[in-house]
């Protein structure tokens, strides 16, 4: 019965084109798979809204360009009171400059370095003397900043893991930790933004996946200690957006191979060779070029995280290849998963 029953569901799996190996290896991604009882792009029903939208506060963080700055657009043009926190705020450069010049009275800019714990402290005074209310607390929190790099393990520094993890995990805990108690006033909602890379492992992506993986723990033990205070806690695990953020250009990932070559040990530059290292570096160009460009899936998944009254604890905003290769990985014996995705 039990196996009637799990098969009835996957009458209605379909696949016109599959394979399985990643653009970036040189192979083409999955094309047209559906799986009606499941939405990999995010695009889930929406339920009941909360109320009140144009009286509530999200602090988004990392609003200088990428997911950030187009959230911090997208919420407020849906009614929220918006903080967004730049990096470059105090420099007026980056998206702070084009926040300011929208003249609102709900789009706040705040500088805010997540690795500066002195800019956060100013940062909670400032949301907190602002608030309408203060008592009532602060709605949202989606921490967004990060960085990202790539190189395999022996080619990447100590300086760059710990760099890396400063920003996308320790950023988190900080800005998570600071503004607790104003979001546990208001019994709202904490969104921390992951990766499809905090699921599954990927070669060269060592740095990026340590804190994304740390990112998705913290976030099911803040998940599990919030729910008795009336705090919901959401993870959002973006796909390749890359392309759409310009997280990375041609020059940008020229140069970081440039240096990252010049600091190698000459052990491991003998061992590897030049040629095995600019084919790696030529992989990661590949699967920056074949990203989706189209934000939005992202940007609906953490709206959605914010506004409605039963948000999801994991939303998935990634294309069908990804998707899949998401559940194969985290789901299926990791001899079969490796054999398909990286050997």
């Amino acid at each position: 019965m039990l196996a009637t029953k799990l098969s009835r569901p996957l009458l209605n799996f379909s696949v016109k084109a599959l394979n399985f190996k990643d653009p970036g290896n040189g192979f083409r991604p999955v094309q047209r798979f559906s799986f009606p009882l499941l939405s990999p792009c995010g695009s889930r029903s929406y339920a009941n809204e909360v109320d009140q939208i144009g009286s509530r506060a999200v602090l988004i963080t990392g609003c200088d360009s990428g997911f950030g700055f187009a959230l911090a657009k997208h919420l407020h043009d849906k009614g929220f009171i918006i903080y967004a926190g730049c990096l470059q705020k105090d420099k007026g450069e980056g998206g702070s400059k084009e926040l300011d010049a929208m003249k609102s009275d709900r789009m706040r800019t705040v500088q805010l370095n997540v690795c500066d714990s002195k800019e956060m402290d100013r940062a909670v005074e400032h949301v907190q003397s602002s608030l309408e209310d203060p008592e009532k607390g602060l709605w949202g929190l989606v921490n967004n900043a990060g960085i990202s790099t790539f190189g395999e393990v022996e080619f990447t520094s100590m300086d760059t893991y710990m760099e890396v993890a400063e920003v996308n995990l320790w950023g988190t805990v900080r800005t998570t930790k600071a503004f607790l108690p104003l979001i546990r006033r208001s019994k709202g909602r904490v969104v921390n933004i992951s990766s499809m890379m905090g699921r599954m492992g990927s070669p060269a992506r060592s740095p990026y996946c340590i804190t994304k993986f740390g990112v998705e723990a913290f976030s099911d033990c803040l998940r599990y200690e919030m729910q008795p205070q009336g705090v919901m806690v959401s993870i959002v695990e973006p796909g390749n957006f890359i392309a759409g953020t310009n997280l990375y250009s041609p020059e940008r990932i020229k140069a970081i191979a440039d240096k990252m070559w010049d600091e190698l040990p000459e052990i491991v530059r003998k061992d590897y060779g030049r040629k095995y290292f600019d084919e790696q570096v030529s992989k990661m160009e590949s699967y920056c070029n074949s990203g989706s460009r189209d934000t939005s899936p992202v940007i609906e998944s953490v709206a959605h995280a914010l506004t409605s009254t039963t948000p999801y604890t994991r939303y998935h905003p990634m294309d069908y290849y990804w998707w899949l290769r998401m559940q194969i990985m985290t789901h299926m014996p990791a001899a079969i998963a490796d054999r398909l995705y990286v050997y």
